[in-house]
């Protein structure tokens, strides 16, 4: 049986003699998927996740949504489950992304809506409620650069040098991300899993979350891949952030610019990561959606990259694989 057969028929167990229909609300770079269901004699729609218990686990969802919820944080509400089909029933947080909305005149309210969802989900951190952010996990997303996005995608192989003198430079940075300050991190807080809502932002695709480095969600939310802002708008919702931390007694750095230079840092960690993911869902995985998205990431590393001598071996290397074009004019 086809697994939305399987999905129709566990609907109407639950609510017999309605008529359901679905309608496809989303899906991610993962196997699950997401249908919007219209349920006869229901206000309000639904949101169904079909995750194959073969290939994802719904167990960390479930976690992951009681534990941001009770943080206050507008998270998906787990209405019904069958667990070993893979099958969730959630609320309905609409469908107008953050992306879709995002312009000069809606960012600021936005993304202060969306730095107080983070600021309740990192008060309500505890060392031992999820998985940590260990220096094993960012160094094994890190590798991803040189295994997909060097070698697969661009074809350039490392010389011995070149690894030694790259694998050094994965060691200063984790040393960095490291000494951080570590709070609840969802690892993907961006603008496509936010939702403009009438309460709010909503937070959806949070099931990957762990325990880490405090700098990293704001660097999924200001260094987007999907979109970018300029510097200036960027350090002053940093700066927003980092004074009402400090008030409300959250862990942030005493000095801005070591809080800045802590996200900096953390956001070469992720860039690099999401260069190689892109390139093996490509590759890999035949999605080719995420290409026209990798010259913004690699202009975010690039530009930290410039700016801290301690990571010119990585500059060198994406000098090498996505070199500058420049032309030379002469003016009479």
């Amino acid at each position: 049986m086809q697994r939305l057969d399987q999905l129709q028929q566990w609907l109407e167990s639950r609510f017999p003699g309605r008529r359901i229909e679905l309608t496809p609300a989303s899906a991610d770079a993962s196997f699950r998927r997401y249908f919007r269901a219209h349920i006869e004699g229901e206000p309000e729609t639904r949101i169904v996740m079909d995750a194959p218990p073969d290939k994802e686990d719904t167990g960390p969802f479930i976690h992951v949504s009681e534990l941001f919820g009770q943080a206050g944080a507008q998270v998906p509400h787990v209405l019904d489950r069958n667990i070993e089909a893979g099958f969730l029933l959630l609320t309905d947080l609409g469908d107008t992304t953050y992306l879709s909305a995002l312009n000069a005149e809606t960012a600021h309210a936005l993304y202060a809506d969306a730095l107080g969802s983070l600021v309740c989900i990192q008060r309500a951190s505890t060392p031992d409620a999820l998985p940590e952010y260990s220096r094993e996990k960012l160094l094994t997303e890190m590798q991803l650069f040189p295994a997909w996005y060097l070698s697969t995608h661009k074809q350039i192989e490392l010389n011995e040098t070149e690894r030694k003198l790259l694998d050094k430079t994965f060691d200063k940075i984790l040393d960095v991300n490291l000494a951080e300050p570590k709070v609840f991190v969802h690892r993907d807080f961006h603008s496509r899993n936010l939702m403009v809502t009438g309460h709010g932002a909503g937070v959806l695709d949070f099931q990957d979350a762990v325990y880490g480095p405090m700098s990293y969600d704001l660097v999924s939310l200001f260094k987007d891949a999907y979109i970018d802002w300029d510097e200036a708008f960027v350090l002053d919702m940093l700066a927003r952030y980092w004074e009402t931390a400090r008030q409300i007694g959250l862990p942030v750095r005493e000095d801005f610019a070591d809080f800045h230079r802590d996200f900096e840092w953390m956001g070469v960690q992720r860039h690099l990561k999401v260069l190689g993911i892109f390139a093996r869902l490509y590759h890999r995985d035949g999605k080719d959606g995420y290409l026209a998205d990798m010259p913004r990431v690699m202009n975010y590393l690039r530009k930290a990259c410039e700016r801290y001598g301690e990571l010119k071996p990585i500059l060198r290397l994406i000098d090498r694989s996505d070199p500058i074009e420049t032309s030379v004019g002469y003016t009479f």
